[in-house]
């Protein structure tokens, strides 16, 4: 039985599942969307969904105070979302690394450098570093994928710093340098494939921050901007008239938990397989 258990990964697949239906959902957007997303139809302003009364299968989700349709708008929001955060996770992931084997592999005064800029960046939440740095530069998709990965790439550097200290000490690596291997290789052929594993998996669960991130800066007027559906401006436009719509905040919302959901699980999985 325990066996089986540690066979089937359940976190995995689950997690699997879910991001692969968000990718599906942002890559047939236009595929599955029933009306065009920025289509605007005041008479039918703030219908319920199908289920409810009033409601009609016309739009399934119902419709926001601009009578757009709701289902369209989060399946093309999926794609700002997943821009964003595979986008942003990418920057930091190839600054984190660069400045990681650099720091962990020549040590001394570069060490020190990397990680004392490290400790300072460190200093400031992430968040309200987006935050303050948004507020300065012209909102847009591009700028936002850029501010989130410059200011979350510490994580990924401090774990490849970690992990290339153990791996630069390995026979294997001393063998590579008595052939007279350069610094270079030895770096990218031997030391980089060692030490992906952990990154792989903070780079999941990190891109689920960068998409709760998002929302939050959208949600605030500083992410993604209009007419381009995003979760977070959805949440932000749907609180106004919650009392009377309640769906206009709910379903942007869920498609936000079930995002993030899926790509904590993926990581948590991914984790547990490597780990056994």
């Amino acid at each position: 039985m325990n066996r089986f258990r540690k066979r089937r990964n359940v976190m995995l697949v689950l997690g699997g599942v879910l991001t692969s239906l968000v990718l599906l959902m942002a890559l047939l957007a236009g595929v599955f969307s029933p009306h065009d997303y920025s289509k605007q139809a005041l008479p039918k302003a703030l219908k319920p969904p199908c289920w409810a009364e009033g409601g009609s299968w016309t739009h399934p989700l119902g419709t926001d105070h601009l009578g757009r349709d709701i289902l369209s708008r989060i399946l093309y929001g999926a794609r700002a979302s997943l821009a964003v955060g595979v986008g942003s996770v990418l920057i930091s992931l190839i600054i984190g690394i660069c400045l990681g084997l650099i720091s962990g592999f020549y040590g001394k005064w570069t060490d020190s450098l990397i990680m004392r800029i490290a400790d300072i960046q460190l200093s400031f939440p992430p968040i309200f570093l987006a935050i303050a740095l948004m507020a300065v530069i012209p909102p847009s998709l591009t700028s936002l994928i850029l501010v989130l990965g410059t200011v979350s790439w510490v994580q990924f550097g401090r774990v490849a710093r970690g992990s290339t200290l153990s791996v630069k000490e390995k026979e294997f690596v001393e063998a590579a340098r008595s052939l007279g291997t350069t610094n270079f290789k030895i770096i990218l052929r031997h030391i980089l494939p060692n030490i992906l594993s952990p990154l792989v998996v903070i780079a999941t669960v990190s891109t689920s921050s960068m998409i709760l991130a998002e929302a939050g800066l959208s949600f605030l007027g500083l992410g993604v901007q209009p007419p381009t559906p995003a979760w977070g401006s959805m949440l932000s436009e749907g609180r106004t008239y919650f009392n009377v719509a309640w769906w206009y905040a709910t379903f942007p919302g869920f498609a936000i938990f079930m995002t993030v959901l899926g790509f904590n699980m993926l990581g948590d999985g991914l984790r547990r397989k490597w780990a056994s």
